[in-house]
């Protein structure tokens, strides 16, 4: 098998956060963080179950809840909007949105909503077949917003589906399932499988002359078929803890106001002046990298606070993305803004 790829996120997170420049992890901050996270997740009753209550989420555990989940997760990058300030990073009201069962979605669940508006009108839209070959025309009308701002990169959307149905339909006899059961059970061997063969999952730049992983579309594909399935069936994989947390745009600054991250005078000033910084920039994965490195220490600190706690950085990624959407608007550093099909 053709290992050229290096997918060892939690390494590349350790390189980047030791060779960081522009962001800091006070590791005195830790602690702090470990125990507030832990208590307010056994407050929550914070599990995998977590991931089903969602409405939008799929509720019949078969095969085709993993075509929609892939879809999802193909398509899971670039939500923030243009129109959202920088002061308050409080969402406009004119962003993106999708209307469904009378209820606005924005952000990650519009991309949700659109699909299951489609699925609910008829449309095979989780099936490889169909948007591998469906028209610009027919895509673009499953995404089309109900406010005037469009669905960001939309032709990197169609152009990410196409690849990845093409990809299924010729090496998976058209599922996604069959990805899975060729991992048997292993989810290191699966994040292998899904960097080989889907050129939009190879979220892997170069930082110090080194190549670093950073993954986040494709750690999160597996972390949701985990999720969904509650650890069984499909979701059934002996190595999870090996996936580190999910490196967007969102949970960094959830982790900047919990205190353990710190940024450069140079990099606030950006951040707060709505710069744009460029996907693969020391920048950007200064901060991806050293998001990773410090949900590990936190779930380490955790695990050494109570050895009978049932946490891994899954988990925690979906309770920091879940309160950073909960308090987008009380957020005291304002996200930082990349465009990439990455996140």
């Amino acid at each position: 098998m053709d290992t050229k790829y290096n997918i060892n996120v939690l390494k590349s997170a350790q390189l980047i956060a030791q060779n960081s420049t522009h962001v800091h992890i006070p590791v005195d901050a830790i602690d702090r963080a470990a125990r507030i996270t832990m208590e307010n997740m056994k407050q929550r009753h914070y599990s995998t179950k977590t991931w089903n209550e969602h409405e939008l989420q799929p509720k019949t555990l078969d095969a085709s809840a993993i075509d929609w989940i892939f879809l999802v997760d193909i398509l899971n990058f670039s939500f923030w909007s243009d129109l959202d300030t920088s002061d308050t990073c409080k969402p406009h009201p004119g962003r993106y949105t999708i209307q469904f069962h009378d209820k606005p979605y924005t952000g990650y669940w519009s991309l949700c909503a659109a699909i299951n508006r489609a699925l609910e009108q008829g449309i095979p839209m989780t099936s490889p077949s169909y948007y591998a070959t469906a028209s610009d025309e027919e895509l673009e009308s499953i995404f089309k917003s109900d406010t005037q701002e469009q669905i960001p990169l939309m032709k990197e959307r169609k152009a990410v589906m196409r690849e990845a149905g093409q990809v299924l339909l010729e090496k998976f006899d058209g599922s996604f399932v069959n990805c899975i059961r060729q991992a048997r059970q292993s989810a290191s061997a699966l994040l292998l499988l899904l960097t080989q063969h889907f050129p939009s999952f190879r979220d892997i730049h170069t930082f110090e002359g080194h190549q670093v992983a950073i993954l986040k579309r494709a750690q999160i594909l597996i972390a949701d078929i985990w999720a969904c399935f509650d650890g069984q069936g499909y979701g059934e994989f002996h190595d999870i803890d090996t996936i580190t947390m999910f490196a967007d745009y969102r949970v960094p600054q959830s982790l900047y106001s919990l205190g353990v991250l710190k940024y450069s005078h140079d990099l606030m000033t950006k951040l707060e002046k709505q710069e744009i910084l460029p996907s693969g920039s020391r920048e950007e994965i200064e901060i991806r990298g050293n998001s990773i490195w410090a949900v590990e220490l936190i779930v380490r600190r955790i695990k050494e606070i109570d050895p009978n706690t049932n946490v891994n950085a899954i988990l925690i990624d979906f309770y920091i993305w879940d309160t950073a959407k909960e308090l987008q608007d009380q957020m005291i550093v304002p996200i930082h803004r990349t465009r990439s099909i990455f996140y």
